[in-house]
């Protein structure tokens, strides 16, 4: 009796340790907080961080962690279906907060010297000699589109409407904000909206942004310059993405490096298992203009500080705690998510700056929904099991058949991402998403795109092209003209990604393999020509009045 009391008395004092020992630490970032406010000194990375986070409690709070009610919604980016419903952000706002997050923006105010080099990129790229410059001057890429109505355009705005900043509720915009942050004052028009709104507003039936928007260039800017005020991981996805918002309330996708520009996958890697290049995104944007798809949401990079531009802005606890200083003395960290969120593959900055991409958000979900569609060549993403469309030679007689495709321009727009795709070596286009608002009469968004090895062309990729055999005339044409010397793809590439601030983006392999895949898109579309005729294969959109493409097609 007396060692069964004894036992008890034993159980009881261990699970009043753990109970000490989960509370400790449970209060750990607490007490760190607390303990380093009595110090405003700078820490380097050799140094132990005292304060992981700077989190703005509001007063008579305990805690600086924000209440999950005070948070913005986030735009998802997953290419998962339904995405549309299940893409709400960890941030979430009020609808006054979101009203006034339309209104307030802040001017670009860019520090000059970081961004010289783009600058004088831009400008080297548009003067006359320049091969992009003549690309975009050519009769296929200034061929207008057919007269916008209200049911064709996203949002419907009138210029005329002014928004009184007095009326906000928030004192901080009728004077000085936290920070010297400065609000507007006075009426503000449409005109004066912050880029990333001027560009929600310009998506239409048609295109995701203008061939020469000035708001498009501006936008990159922002992203590049703007205050990163928040910092949130993204829900889903197989590997880490995180959430960023600025100052001026746009927000973006940053896809940070984890490889460099010289490493390939292993040959005997499954592909599924190959990691997100955040150059790919960049490359992809680039390449969407110069096919004049614009169906890629405007892509920068940038070079991001780790302790100041996430660490210490971040209001994800799950992201926070994942930081920590690596052997060689670099800030790193690692998130969560499905895959490759680990300290084996921890993301770490020398000593604390890491390169990664910069994503434009599409217009939230609750203004403007997204519909997730099934690609009907997705890969079947099992190491033994192979899909229909691999093992069925007449797989698109099939999908001809099934709406939308048997309608309208939807398989004609598949061809043209599968083009796109060939030419990045993209094997995991498993969904894409179009706007509801359209119906299936617009364009598929590229989301989310990827570069496969340089030295390796998957023709399993064109299938959906060899067996359905069919191509948009305006795609057909520029393909044509970005085959020849005088313009050539990869010159094109190269002289586009030289604007951008992390250039070089891709090595001279990656380039010299767009060519080779171009000149394989066109020996596809030719055999299909020979076997089933030029007006079987090649539907004309060109039905512009008075257009001249001063291109003779290939019969």
């Amino acid at each position: 009796m007396i060692l069964f009391r004894k036992f008890r008395v034993l159980i009881l004092m261990v699970f009043l340790i753990a109970c000490s020992m989960h509370i400790m630490i449970d209060l750990l970032p607490k007490l760190e907080r607390r303990s380093s406010s009595a110090c405003s000194c700078s820490h380097t990375p050799s140094e132990e961080p005292q304060n992981w986070a700077k989190h703005r409690a509001k007063p008579g709070s305990e805690s600086g962690w924000p209440n999950k009610h005070t948070l913005r919604i986030l735009q998802d980016f997953s290419n998962e279906p339904n995405s549309n419903l299940s893409s709400h952000s960890l941030e979430k706002i009020t609808v006054g907060e979101r009203s006034e997050a339309l209104k307030r923006f802040e001017q670009f105010t860019g520090d000059e010297k970081r961004h010289t080099a783009r600058d004088s990129a831009l400008k080297n790229a548009a003067v006359k000699g320049s091969r992009l410059s003549a690309l975009f001057e050519h009769p296929l890429y200034t061929r207008p589109l057919p007269t916008l109505t209200d049911e064709d355009t996203l949002f419907n705005v009138n210029t005329d409407i002014r928004f009184d900043p007095k009326a906000a509720e928030n004192p901080e915009w009728n004077g000085e904000g936290k920070d010297g942050d400065y609000a507007p004052t006075g009426e503000m028009s449409s005109d004066s909206y912050p880029n990333w709104l001027r560009f929600h507003i310009g998506i239409n039936r048609y295109e995701l942004y203008s061939r020469h928007n000035p708001v498009i260039d501006a936008m990159l800017k922002d992203l590049l310059s703007q205050r990163i005020t928040s910092v949130a991981m993204k829900s889903g996805g197989t590997q880490l993405k995180l959430i960023m918002t600025f100052q001026n309330y746009g927000q973006a996708l940053f896809k940070p490096m984890k490889q460099t520009r010289e490493q390939q996958t292993p040959p005997d890697f499954f592909y599924f298992s190959d990691f997100e290049r955040h150059n790919a995104e960049i490359a992809a944007y680039h390449l969407d203009r110069i096919l004049d798809f614009r169906r890629v949401p405007p892509v920068t990079g940038r070079l991001v500080n780790m302790t100041k531009e996430i660490r210490d802005v971040t209001r994800d606890k799950k992201l926070w705690r994942t930081f920590f200083i690596s052997p060689a003395n670099n800030i790193c960290f690692y998130g969560e998510c499905s895959y490759y969120c680990s300290t084996e593959h921890a993301l770490c900055g020398k000593p604390d700056q890491i390169e990664g991409s910069l994503a434009a958000f599409l217009p939230d979900l609750t203004l403007a929904k997204r519909r997730t569609w099934r690609n009907p060549w997705r890969r079947s993403y099992h190491k033994r099991k192979k899909a229909e469309w691999e093992v069925d030679p007449d797989y698109c007689e099939e999908v001809k058949q099934t709406p939308p495709y048997d309608s309208g321009t939807r398989l004609l727009d598949i061809m043209d991402m599968t083009i796109f795709d060939f030419l990045m070596g993209n094997m995991d286009r498993h969904h894409y998403e179009t706007f509801e608002k359209f119906g299936n009469e617009t364009f598929i968004i590229h989301l989310d795109n990827g570069f496969g090895k340089h030295s390796h062309d998957e023709l399993s990729i064109l299938v959906p092209l060899s067996q359905c055999c069919r191509v948009k005339k305006s795609t057909h044409l520029r393909l044509q003209l970005l085959a020849k010397e005088e313009f050539r793809l990869s010159a094109l590439m190269e002289e586009s990604l030289q604007t951008d601030t992390l250039s070089p983006i891709l090595i001279r392999p990656h380039l010299e393999a767009m060519d080779r895949r171009l000149r394989l898109v066109l020996q596809v579309l030719a055999d299909c020509i020979e076997k089933e005729g030029y007006s079987n294969v090649v539907e004309d959109d060109l039905l512009v009045e008075g257009l001249n493409t001063g291109t003779a097609p290939q019969r």
